[in-house]
């Protein structure tokens, strides 16, 4: 089989990720600006939560950790895979329709057990409304999530990348023509959401076609291969509740303080801008290549793939972290305080980016260490590890909120996700040496870090020095570009100086990869 570029697959995934949040942030910013925090966004982050929930609950959680791995493998060993992804499909879509059924029906029920603040309100009539229209997204985005893991295992990785494009695209267009038009700006929101699925799902099933694969429609049955995948897949299904349980506590918590889900919602997209460009991407490369290499005996292949994985990703992390922390409110300012998002919604917001920049390496490092145990079909240690992280943070969000209030989900968060991480890494122990860094990582990560610390000092004065006119208007958008070009100059030349990376070695390596040696 040909190999698996990472390199070249962790900057194409990235790149179309990228592409992807940045559009995330402008329909966030089309939303708080013609919305705005309050019943109708509440309502509406809720509904829209509830299909995305389930979808890392049964595809790119739970199903595609126990698929891509078992997929990836009969592909290297030309063991019949489109037969395995064809009964894989089958069973998927019959699954997501029977729950998809049951979920229009208990909606109400399913609100109040994910939102139990808005009983009583005009919140939990709204969310009932518009989950029923945009629940069926999932049906549409889970099959896509198969697609996409095959051809992530096949080493064609743009295509998958580019659909979560057309959410962002058909959302900020229809929205766009609304407020110019003057239509029901909420209701062309809600119901581009299932038709964006449709348009994902088209896309993927068209380039697994021109990759040459092809999948036969089967009556659901539980045939040898899919008991094995089941059984590998109810503890990533597990694990995959007991993260979405952590969102939905954090949820029930914020239900109860005014405009707290909004605040949270749009704090968390900002965040998962770089976790969604750097972690994601690498963790989708990364599986199906440690499938492959574990496979084919390649220990040392796979060393090198987690250490240059691992470094690539914490070299982009760690200084978006850094500037997350110490410049939030010009961030948020500029990004979202206009039409109905005030001053006061922008300083909440801050607060929350700034705790989630804190807990944001954790959440790279567990996309790290995750495919280790995934690659080799373990799933149980991560679901594991998740209850006690659950444990963490339900303690933690109840319990601080009694003091801090609406905040207490996002420091319960953050501290969740460091207590997975140093759980995942010292269950990845017991795996010897394809689990540990290599030298080369080891003499780099420090510098790293150091060059994001140098980087954040300039931040900092920067700040300082620019002050009100980040908040003006018009010019707070050229001195938020000048903020954030100097702070990354400076964080690549401190990183060049300190040897933290080597540009030279970055395109000798992207030449290799492109050759295929």
């Amino acid at each position: 089989m040909k190999p698996i570029r990472l390199i070249t697959g962790i900057f194409t995934v990235g790149l179309w990720t990228l592409l992807s949040r940045v559009l995330g942030v402008v329909r966030e910013v089309l939303i708080l600006g013609l919305i705005g925090p309050g019943p109708v966004m509440d309502a509406f982050v809720a509904a829209f939560r509830l299909p995305n929930m389930f979808r890392r609950f049964f595809a790119e959680g739970a199903f595609n950790a126990a698929f891509v791995p078992m997929f990836s493998k009969r592909l290297e060993a030309q063991d019949n895979p489109e037969r395995f992804a064809s009964e894989a499909f089958s069973g998927l879509a019959f699954i997501l329709m029977v729950l998809t059924g049951l979920s229009l029906v208990f909606m109400p029920a399913l609100v109040y057990a994910t939102a139990e603040g808005f009983a009583g309100t005009e919140r939990f009539d709204l969310t009932v409304e518009f989950g029923r229209v945009i629940f069926p997204y999932i049906l549409f985005i889970s099959l896509a999530a198969l697609f996409s893991g095959m051809l992530n295992a096949a080493g064609h990785f743009a295509a998958a990348a580019a659909a979560p494009v057309l959410l962002n695209i058909f959302v900020i267009t229809t929205m766009g023509l609304a407020a110019v038009l003057d239509g029901p700006i909420v209701k062309v929101l809600i119901w581009t959401v299932p038709f964006s699925g449709v348009a994902q799902l088209a896309l993927v099933w068209i380039a697994t076609r021109r990759a040459g694969f092809r999948l036969d429609w089967k009556l659901p049955r539980l045939t040898p291969d899919m008991k094995h995948l089941a059984i590998v897949a109810l503890p990533a299904a597990l694990a995959g509740g007991v993260m979405q349980i952590n969102l939905l506590v954090g949820q029930q918590v914020a239900s109860n303080f005014e405009k707290a889900v909004g605040w949270l919602y749009a704090a968390d997209r900002l965040y998962q801008l770089p976790l969604g460009v750097v972690g994601i991407a690498t963790g989708i490369v990364l599986l199906p290549d440690l499938s492959r290499r574990l496979k084919a005996q390649d220990d040392t292949g796979a060393r090198e793939a987690f250490s240059r994985a691992s470094e690539i990703a914490l070299a982009l992390t760690i200084p978006c972290a850094v500037a997350l922390f110490v410049i939030p409110l010009p961030l948020v300012s500029v990004l979202f305080e206009r039409g109905a998002t005030t001053s006061d919604d922008s300083a909440a917001m801050a607060v929350a980016v700034a705790i989630y920049g804190l807990g944001l390496p954790a959440f790279i490092l567990q996309k790290l260490l995750q495919p280790l145990f995934f690659a080799r079909e373990d799933t149980k240690s991560p679901f594991r590890f998740a209850v006690w992280a659950m444990i963490v943070n339900a303690v933690l969000a109840v319990g601080l909120s009694y003091v801090l209030g609406w905040i207490a989900p996002a420091i319960a968060t953050t501290l969740a996700g460091w207590a997975m991480f140093v759980m995942l890494a010292f269950g990845a122990r017991r795996m010897g040496d394809v689990a540990r860094f290599d030298p080369r990582f080891r003499r780099r990560i420090w510098r790293i870090v150091l060059a994001s610390l140098l980087m954040g000092v300039v931040l900092w004065g920067l700040n300082a020095a620019l002050g009100q006119y980040l908040f003006m208007d018009y010019v707070r958008y050229p001195a938020l570009a000048v903020l954030i070009t100097l702070g990354s100059l400076s964080y690549f030349g401190f990183g060049q100086v300190l040897g933290a990376f080597s540009w030279r070695e970055l395109r000798d390596t992207l030449r290799r990869r492109r050759s295929g040696t």
